[in-house]
């Protein structure tokens, strides 16, 4: 593995060192260079620090491991991949993303999954391991949602107005959600045995990524959100 000391330089000469690099690369010294990874394929990258918005924004193919915290952006219009955070991400997350995998160990701000999608034979799935802000799965349109809620505070473990505009994919929450309000255009419900089938593969990648407990992820009730319509804006506007 390369490392590359990222002090002093700018988000563009770091992704041409990072392409240059025929072998995986450890950035240290990370401090808010935006747009890293943008684009790459089959390349693993370990960043030590905080790097800034669109991390992985259209990423094809590579893995961006990041060793603490994340800005907002992150994963824009992913195309393949995976991204993992062992720390919490700012707002955004996913947005647009179409394909590929996010892990993230703690919280995510506001709009995470916003107008995330299925594509072909791509498939998106964000794993948030602690809680979400305000219009999770806003206009989500495909792929899966998945919120842990795996923290000791007292915090809603999803904000306000989720699931808004929402006509496509699913979204699990690890909850009852007796306190939750949905839209009238999603109808969220207890996930069974069968539903949860689907989510295993996640939640077993996400307990072997950041030590957690596979067997306490799975015993606790999740919700599953889906929309019950396919033209979602037919019940917010009035038309003639």
């Amino acid at each position: 593995m390369i490392h590359i000391d990222a002090s002093g330089l700018s988000y563009q000469q770091l992704n041409e060192k990072i392409r240059s690099c025929q072998e995986d690369v450890f950035l240290e010294n990370c401090c808010g260079q935006r747009f890293l990874g943008t684009g790459m394929g089959e390349k693993h990258i370990r960043i030590q620090g905080t790097p800034g918005n669109a991390l992985g924004a259209y990423l094809n193919g590579a893995c961006i491991e990041v060793l603490g915290n994340a800005q907002d952006a992150v994963g824009d219009t992913m195309n393949a991949g995976r991204i993992v955070v062992h720390g919490s991400l700012g707002d955004t997350a996913g947005y647009a993303m179409r394909g590929g995998e996010i892990y993230v160990r703690g919280d995510a701000g506001y709009r995470t999954g916003v107008h995330m999608k299925a594509y072909g034979d791509k498939f998106p799935v964000i794993v948030v391991g602690g809680r979400t802000g305000s219009f999770l799965g806003e206009y989500q349109a495909g792929g899966i949602l998945i919120v842990l809620g795996l923290t000791e505070s007292t915090e809603p473990i999803v904000r306000n107005f989720p699931c808004t505009g929402m006509h496509g994919g699913k979204l699990f929450i690890r909850s009852a959600c007796e306190n939750v309000l949905f839209p009238e255009q999603v109808a969220p419900r207890a996930a069974t045995p069968k539903d949860m089938e689907e989510i295993l593969p996640y939640l077993q990648t996400f307990a072997q990524l950041f030590g957690e407990d596979y067997e306490k992820i799975c015993s606790a009730p999740f919700t599953l959100v889906v929309p019950d319509s396919q033209n979602p804006y037919h019940q917010m506007y009035v038309s003639n």
